[in-house]
């Protein structure tokens, strides 16, 4: 047992526990406001106790986070490009630098797929992580570039993860279109461009619900964090430390 917490413990100084890309839309259907809410939404769940107690959980193996933005084909914006979220004071920088980022212009397509694609290059750079997840949000279905389900094909053996958040946009009123809306994309984005086993899709009634929403599906990613079993899978901690059974000892 000793020798066994002596390996882990060379492997949590040697790796980060996961490495979470953060892919938001900000094609033509997401507005202005709509675009503060969902910046200003995920500064505000970094910040939640909760989220936080997660992420800076002292093992010695940070989460490395990266953002980027997404619409049409090629047209990607880095925002923070990988960092290791290792105190207060990094979550600080991180929240700091969404609430201040200003849009820029953006094509109004919606390409799916090619958010996808970009965030599992991000994430090949990134081998020395025990996990690796794309977090990808958007308020519609693709219209443009690569069809999700082929890319969906095509990173099956990549060893990462894909979660979804999807938004449901339209205003509300007396003829509300957002339940039907948000049923039929959760159900593309499950079929289509989630991957990985334990991948997940949180569904938000509108952006002003986003921050609720990514707090959500933040907990749900860094909760329950996974060993790597050098190359034979996933390892749960717990089986590692099972107690032996009092017949088996003696």
């Amino acid at each position: 047992m000793a020798l066994l917490f002596c390996l882990l413990a060379g492997s949590v100084q040697a790796n980060c526990r996961q490495a979470l890309a953060l892919g938001l839309d900000v094609s033509g259907s997401v507005d202005r406001q709509e675009y503060r809410l969902q910046l200003d939404g995920l500064a505000a769940a970094l910040q939640r106790p909760e989220v936080m107690q997660l992420i800076l959980t002292d093992t010695g193996a940070p989460i490395r986070l990266a953002i980027f933005e997404w619409s049409e084909p090629g047209h990607h914006r880095l925002l923070l490009d990988w960092s290791d979220i290792r105190s207060t004071r990094d979550l600080d920088r991180v929240s700091t630098l969404l609430n201040n980022t200003k849009r820029s212009a953006a094509p109004p397509g919606t390409a799916v797929g090619s958010a996808m694609l970009f965030g599992a290059e991000l994430l090949s750079r990134q081998t020395g992580c025990w996990r690796r997840t794309l977090d990808l949000s958007g308020d519609g279905k693709s219209n443009l570039g690569p069809e999700p389900r082929v890319v969906k094909d095509q990173l099956t053996s990549s060893g990462i993860t894909i979660n979804g958040l999807v938004v449901g946009a339209d205003d509300p009123g007396f003829d509300d279109k957002r339940y039907v809306q948000i049923g039929e994309l959760s159900a593309y984005y499950n079929a289509w461009v989630i991957l990985g086993p334990n991948a997940f899709v949180e569904v938000a009634l509108g952006f002003e619900a986003f921050e609720d929403t990514m707090t959500r599906k933040l907990i749900r990613e860094l909760d329950g964090l996974v060993l790597s079993d050098l190359g034979r899978g996933s390892v749960d901690i717990a089986d590692l430390i099972r107690p032996i059974p009092l017949d088996s000892a003696q």
